[in-house]
């Protein structure tokens, strides 16, 4: 009896792990627009990523977009439904969270709505969104306009107004005026900024100013911090605003050498490697690398969800 039990048991687990493997994997949350199915443009990405940005800090509901180029065989509402409880989209106890999915190669997308949020935004006002101003415009291949049309009608619909009329204009061709400094921002919060750029120019700029007071091996910290500059700032203060950093760093760094120099520390700090190999600055003993003109160092001492959940409410579509 037990031998036939365990031969029973093989198909089944053969059907779950089958089960398992056809099942669409759940993308990373990278931010409010996560377009893995690569169909938005860079502005209209900014745009949507700025719009949601700017609702929940007025409401506190997180509404996040999801693009993926197919999700096999399983269900639009399933896979929706595994999403948004793995993202946790909305905050604990409200459950004010949206998440709108559109999967292109299958020609499917759904509005997923959390619980706190299906009063305001129910099926049938999900549904009509998903008619009158995403699926037209899937089919003429705006997917640009469509999914910034689905974004803005949900958003007037939880701000307390009423989704546009069909045809109405939406705004999706509307470029946002630039000023001449204009910062691409990060999907960051305040807090994060704050925590990440703490951790970031803590350190770089650690080594920038032992670099400035470190006599010969200073100008290959120079030259070595350049990547680091040019690269880690982008999660605190976006492309534009780490352009700007690099610069100011090219030049300001060999300035700042330059003043420091003429010092008494500077001297004090160049005599110490002439005598003893290596200085104390800021705390850490720093020598010279040799030959190799490296050096050594020893010490003297976006976005994620707020626990929302759904319940399956929304509404799905295809086009």
């Amino acid at each position: 009896m037990r031998k036939a039990a365990r031969f029973l048991l093989i198909p089944v687990l053969v059907l779950l792990l089958a089960a398992v493997a056809a099942a669409a994997d759940v993308p990373y949350l990278s931010g409010r627009v996560t377009d893995n199915a690569e169909i938005l443009s860079p502005e209209t990405r900014r745009s949507l990523t700025e719009q949601l940005k700017r609702h929940e800090a007025q409401t506190s509901n997180q509404v996040a977009v999801l693009t993926v180029p197919t999700i096999g065989e399983e269900s639009i509402e399933d896979y929706a439904v595994r999403v948004f409880e793995a993202w946790k989209l909305g905050q604990k106890g409200k459950d004010n969270g949206v998440l709108i999915i559109v999967v292109p190669n299958d020609r499917r997308m759904r509005i997923e709505v959390g619980y706190g949020l299906e009063g305001t935004l129910t099926d049938g006002l999900a549904g009509r969104i998903i008619r009158n101003d995403m699926t037209p415009r899937f089919k003429e291949g705006d997917y640009n306009g469509g999914i910034e049309a689905g974004v803005k009608s949900v958003i007037s619909l939880l701000e307390g107004g009423k989704a546009p009329e069909a045809g109405e204009t939406t705004g999706a061709s509307e470029k946002p005026a630039k000023s001449g400094f204009h910062l691409e921002e990060p999907d960051l919060s305040i807090t994060e900024r704050i925590l990440f750029g703490a951790f970031i120019f803590g350190i770089i700029g650690l080594f920038t100013v032992i670099g400035v007071l470190t006599p010969g091996v200073g100008w290959f910290l120079y030259f070595f911090l350049i990547p680091f500059w040019a690269t880690f700032p982008i999660v605190v203060v976006g492309t534009t605003g780490t352009l700007y950093l690099l610069m100011a760093y090219a030049v300001g760094f060999p300035l700042a050498k330059i003043l420091i120099s003429r010092t008494k520390r500077f001297k004090e700090i160049k005599k110490s490697f002439e005598t003893k190999g290596g200085a104390n600055i800021g705390g850490m003993w720093v020598t010279s690398g040799g030959s190799g003109g490296g050096s050594s160092f020893s010490s003297g001492g976006g976005f994620s969800g707020g626990g929302g959940s759904s319940g399956g409410g929304g509404a799905s579509g295809s086009w």
